[in-house]
């Protein structure tokens, strides 16, 4: 059995099996190619068993490999969360806050909300992740997530800051060239703009007068910014939150017959409760957050 194994060389596999291939993981490592290969090699040897293979589809990483796998993402999460956490102890009342959301808050809401909080807070960096899948806040993938429907882990500090309504809408232009539907039935007659292959779990309990199915839509993408950026460009008819509708000065379309809510809640570690840099952003995005649904 091999003995204590060396963090520099499972950083080196944790980033081939993140990146899939030997070069990528050198790029994200900061290493040249032969000197990663070298840290799967001497790996290997250790072990006394093969961590990949080649075959015409690529790198395929053996069971040995994956096995690993959960366990090198918790360790890379703790130590991404202790460089933080160490620069806030020496920086004194600054450091670094990582912040998770969803693609379309971090690029269409957050920027100017962070922006007021870096000029009231120059020590504080921030890290922003964006994802439509939560974060891990256990394991430290992010410090402050802002996420858009009640918790469900353990051992959160979370608040509920409002709700943020969602109906359909069109640019000026595409409605001038097709008209305005007056009912949900006439949504058939228009180009609607949707999902791909990840349905949001509200879909099933939405109504549009036909099942909410792919082929509903023709313009398929599982990126909201992509969706909102057809939107804007006349392509059809899709949803979004009312605020960043009038904000580019996209029409309602049904808004009497068709809107959902999405809750706002701010969450954080409740190990991290004490952190003033980190109750800092929780209390400001809670803030801000406030006043944009309200608005």
């Amino acid at each position: 059995m091999p003995g204590a194994l060396d963090w520099d060389l499972l950083q080196s596999l944790h980033a081939v099996l993140e990146a899939g291939s030997f070069s990528a993981a050198a790029r994200l490592r900061r290493l040249t190619q032969p000197t990663l290969g070298r840290h799967i090699d001497q790996l290997e040897r250790q072990l006394g068993a093969p961590l990949f293979l080649r075959s015409p589809r690529g790198l395929q990483p053996t069971d040995l490999a994956l096995a690993f796998r959960p366990h090198l993402a918790d360790m890379a999460a703790a130590a991404e969360a202790a460089g933080r956490d160490a620069s806030g102890v020496a920086s004194g009342e600054g450091g670094v806050v990582r912040v998770a959301a969803s693609d379309i808050i971090g690029i269409e809401v957050l920027p100017e909300i962070l922006t007021r909080f870096r000029t009231a807070n120059p020590g504080i960096d921030v890290e922003l992740v964006l994802s439509n899948r939560n974060e891990d806040l256990s394991r430290r993938d992010a410090d402050v997530a802002v996420r858009m429907g009640r918790p469900t882990q353990n051992s959160l500090v979370a608040k509920k800051v409002g709700e943020l309504t969602i109906g359909f809408h069109a640019a000026p232009g595409y409605l001038e060239r097709k008209g305005a539907p007056a009912s949900l039935d006439e949504l058939a007659d228009h180009t609607l703009i949707g999902f791909d292959r990840q349905f949001p779990a509200m879909v099933n309990d939405l109504s549009v007068g036909r099942p909410i199915t792919r082929d509903l839509f023709a313009l398929r993408t599982d990126n909201d910014v992509a969706q909102l950026a057809a939107l804007k460009a006349g392509f059809g008819i899709g949803a979004c939150q009312r605020q960043i509708g009038r904000r580019f000065g996209l029409t309602p379309v049904l808004p009497d017959l068709f809107s959902f809510k999405l809750e706002i809640w701010i969450c954080m570690h409740e190990t991290l409760r004490g952190s003033p840099r980190m109750r800092l952003m929780f209390d400001h995005l809670a803030r801000e957050l406030a006043d944009y649904a309200a608005d």
